[in-house]
């Protein structure tokens, strides 16, 4: 290790300076709160904060009470699949909350107003409410949330061309009445920019968290399969954001989240999750085929290395239909990886892509690579510069914001000039996402992106 500032000294610098800015000692006047104007104990309501923004609160102004009561009390739903049914779900525990009224769903609309949700082939109203040609475009998470006036009626509608956007569309729709937004025009377009957006955790499996400020990780592994109520509290927080994929475990893993029993608890959580529109991913160890296969490798050019990932992905999706694939830390502080028998980044990503590949999955490989101090600042650079081009297409390189660790007066990452035709996504410090080059894929990370430079 060199005698440069380490990784550690780094953060735990930052770390002081942003509890000196929480005290006052470097803010400005202006910023600093007017004494004498915080609410009193007595006036603040009873707040664990469990349920974050997902509040619902009766609105308190009588007279846009009862404009939302008029315009929402009544909910019309025609059917559709699950994603549909949480959208419901969450209209009807939100929407009875913030009116003060019981509110459930109905197939018909037989008051002067009411509240449509639904897709044009789930729906006959949602057809005659909304031009299909609204909604040919908006793919399968866009939706429109528009006031529609036909013969007198007045109707609010949600209406998306997939089941996934009525979701979002639902939520939205709870977000303007929380915040008091007057409904009467409202006429919003909305459709996702990245295709794929990610929360990324460093949870471990004693219930521990990789620099975790809030205590334990609520992934309880001892119970799993057995749900808990929190697991569907988590998923209808990730929706409401439009987050719709989350790796679930620490990047610095073990090999045992891809061997029973950890599957059948991973079933389990997609499960959850699926009602709610967000993929499952897990992190995977590279030494896998050591650790679980038994094979005296991990080279990814050894065809019984080859041949143990793709026996792998054909078990892992035997158990979860939809498992969006692997989150990878490779040769990077101590970690194991393709550089360790003569091969490159894109040689480790690409033999978990191909073993991904028939069921829809990809592989995100980090690029925050370094064991020493020396080229921390560039060692991605020098590492992934050379492969630009090499990687397969559902192989996506995750490269962090900034090229040194999440610092706030970083530069931009030269990585996401200098790969110009490589799948890359940005992450941040909280979720990531990502553009693919055709398809969609994404810690927050937004999409992956193939574009020139």
């Amino acid at each position: 290790m060199s005698s440069g500032i380490r990784r550690r000294s780094l953060l735990s610098a930052a770390a002081v300076g942003s509890t000196a800015a929480s005290l006052g000692l470097s803010v400005p006047a202006s910023a600093q709160p007017v004494l004498g104007t915080e609410p009193s104990a007595a006036t603040l309501p009873t707040e664990d904060g469990y349920d974050l923004w997902l509040r619902y609160r009766r609105v308190e102004d009588p007279g846009q009470l009862g404009r939302y009561r008029a315009a929402l009390g009544t909910l019309v739903w025609q059917g559709g699949g699950p994603l549909q049914q949480s959208a419901v779900a969450e209209l009807v525990r939100g929407l009875t909350g913030l009116l003060g009224t019981r509110v459930a769903p109905r197939t018909s609309a037989p008051s002067p107003a009411a509240l449509v949700v639904g897709t044009a082939k789930s729906s006959i109203l949602i057809r005659e409410l909304v031009p299909a040609a609204d909604l040919a475009e908006l793919g399968d998470e866009g939706y429109v949330v528009r006031r529609v006036t036909r013969r007198g009626e007045h109707f609010t509608v949600v209406a998306a061309h997939a089941d996934r956007g009525v979701l979002y569309g639902a939520f939205h729709l709870l977000r303007l009445v929380q915040t008091r937004r007057p409904l009467e025009h409202v006429d919003l377009t909305e459709r996702p920019a990245t295709p794929l957006r990610m929360a990324d955790h460093w949870d471990n499996d004693d219930g521990s968290i990789e620099r975790g400020y809030a205590g334990r990780s609520f992934f309880d592994w001892k119970k799993l399969p057995q749900l808990d109520t929190r697991y569907t509290d988590y998923a209808r927080v990730l929706a409401s954001l439009g987050i719709n994929g989350a790796v679930i475990n620490n990047v610095n893993t073990p090999a045992d989240y891809l061997a029973e029993p950890f599957l059948t608890k991973l079933a389990a959580l997609a499960g959850v999750l699926r009602r709610y529109g967000v993929t499952l991913y897990v992190t995977a160890n590279f030494a896998a085929p050591i650790d679980l296969g038994g094979l005296d490798t991990a080279d990814p050019f050894d065809p019984a290395v080859r041949g143990w990932w793709t026996k792998k992905a054909e078990e892992i999706y035997g158990k979860i239909e939809d498992f969006g694939g692997f989150l990878v830390k490779a040769n990077s502080e101590g970690r194991p990886g393709p550089l360790d028998y003569g091969r490159t980044h894109a040689d480790g990503a690409n033999v978990l892509a191909d073993a991904l590949r028939p069921y829809g999955g990809i592989v995100m490989w980090r690029a925050f690579v370094h064991d020493s101090d020396e080229k921390w600042d560039r060692q991605a650079y020098l590492d992934f510069t050379p492969l630009d081009g090499k990687f397969a297409d559902n192989a996506v390189v995750q490269i962090k914001n900034g090229p040194i660790d999440f610092q706030v007066r970083e530069p931009a990452h030269p990585l996401f000039g200098s790969l110009c035709s490589t799948p890359r996504c940005a992450a941040w410090p909280r979720p990531s996402s990502c553009h693919p080059p055709r398809a969609a894929y994404t810690r927050w990370t937004p999409g992956p992106t193939r574009r020139r430079c």
